[in-house]
């Protein structure tokens, strides 16, 4: 039989890892390499998913308030429904909820499109431990708490600088613990969708193709600076924010302090507004405010790097290269061998008999009309044992014709047997017997009468 062989198919090269990836690890900017999928293209695909998702998400959450602020009024006005959608007032909960879930949608829209487009190990996108580091989070949470009333307090021993602004003191605001939830709830959300976004998705996109961690820190700030709309003054404040942060995602391995940085800083701006502190909706920064921000900054980068020289210290993953593939010929190549399972692709084999005790070969055909012997199993392809021993053959005197050979016993040889032209006993045998003893009688006389004579 000829057995048809496989046209050879040509290896496929397996993907290569960049070698800081492999040998000193990944650092954060560097994990997209550590996604199933990392090709060149991933980071341009997740955005592109990511900002259609985002416009349809944020236009279906603007028809509803929309909608529901046309039922409950019918009389307002366009203009002033679109200014509650982009103007933060402490006064008014619902638009500042809408304003503040519409960028907290930032974050599961991330995720989704990162799954969609590179795949599994999604939690490479918080922190090189494959997941957000929750306990890491909160004691960077409080260590800002800590900086932020220590910095607060002693900007307050300084001159004060009148700022503009709208001012809303809590007596004023029928809405005040409404809008205190709304802050407490939904600014953390907020925080951590743009954390996301400035620092998990940009920082990972410029590592994709540039290795040196400075680009992956420094060209996301202009972006991050273009929306916050501020003075000179207030832009330096985010750029020095955007650096520091960047700067404690790579040096962590994680967002964990950025999170935590950029919630403290929120949650302070917005709830000072809500109890008539300040102005969340102010264009103009102080040099006081400037200088604040930015010493208590650089204090909570200390903290943050003290703790982190104190607990464990990683910062990078070390990726594994994929193992080199296989390519093992065909199985029906080659004729298949009695007595082994067949294997799947493989052409019967036919005219061999089977072997006891292994399994048949695919193809053979059943053997039929033996029966089994009891007592032992059956051997297939093999006639049975008798289990009744073989007689021995009869060794003992011949048998005379009127002697049946007794049960397990041969039957006399055939020259044994006597024939119809032979004497019977009775005549020509006694008669040659006793002729045969006369002579011998007269014999033996002969020689009595030979031994007298001597």
């Amino acid at each position: 039989m000829t057995v048809p062989h496989p046209a050879p198919v040509p290896p496929r090269p397996a993907p290569t890892l960049p070698a800081d990836v492999t040998g000193p690890g990944a650092a954060f900017h560097r994990l997209v390499f550590a996604r199933q999928r990392r090709g060149w293209w991933t980071p341009l695909a997740t955005g592109a998913m990511g900002v259609v998702l985002y416009l349809v998400v944020s236009t279906v959450i603007g028809l509803v308030f929309g909608l529901v602020v046309l039922a409950t009024d019918p009389s307002v006005d366009i203009f002033a429904l679109t200014d509650r959608l982009l103007t933060i007032d402490v006064s008014d909960p619902i638009g500042l909820a809408i304003i503040l879930l519409s960028l907290a949608v930032m974050w599961p829209i991330y995720l989704l499109s990162s799954f969609v487009v590179n795949g599994r190990r999604v939690g490479y996108i918080s922190s090189v431990a494959g997941r957000l580091r929750w306990k890491w989070l909160l004691l960077c949470m409080g260590a800002a708490v800590v900086v932020y009333i220590v910095i607060s307090a002693l900007s307050f021993l300084l001159p004060a600088e009148e700022g503009s602004g709208n001012v809303v003191a809590p007596a004023d605001n029928p809405a005040f613990v409404a809008s205190l939830l709304v802050v407490l709830l939904l600014v953390p959300f907020q925080a951590a969708a743009e954390e996301y976004i400035f620092r998990g998705y940009l920082m990972q996109t410029v590592g994709r193709w540039l290795k040196h961690p400075a680009w992956a820190i420094l060209l996301p700030v202009p972006l991050f600076v273009l929306g916050h709309i501020y003075d000179w003054a207030g832009q330096a404040s985010v750029a020095v924010f955007a650096i520091a942060a960047g700067w404690l995602t790579w040096r962590t391995g994680g967002l964990e302090a950025a999170i935590a940085l950029h919630i403290v800083n929120n949650l302070a701006a917005f709830g000072f507004s809500v109890f008539g502190l300040s102005d969340a909706a102010a264009t103009d920064t102080s040099i006081v405010s400037l200088v604040s921000s930015a010493v208590m900054i650089a204090a909570f980068v200390g903290v943050v790097e003290w703790l982190w020289r104190r607990g464990d210290g990683r910062r990078t993953v070390r990726l594994t290269p994929p193992p080199e593939p296989v390519h093992a010929p065909a199985a029906y190549a080659y004729p298949p061998v009695y007595g082994q399972p067949p294997v799947y692709g493989q052409p019967p084999v036919y005219g061999q008999p089977p072997v006891y005790g292994q399994p048949p070969v695919y193809g053979q055909p059943p053997v039929y009309g033996q029966p089994p012997v009891y007592g032992q199993p059956p051997v297939y392809g093999q006639p049975p044992v008798d289990p009744t021993p073989t007689p021995e053959p009869y060794d003992g005197p011949p048998l005379q014709p009127h002697q049946a050979p007794r049960w397990g016993e041969y039957a006399p040889a055939p020259d044994a047997t006597p024939t119809p032209d032979s004497p019977s006993p009775s005549d020509g045998g006694s008669g040659s017997m006793g002729s045969d003893a006369g002579g011998a009688g007269g014999s033996d006389g002969g020689s009595s009468g030979s031994s007298s004579s001597d």
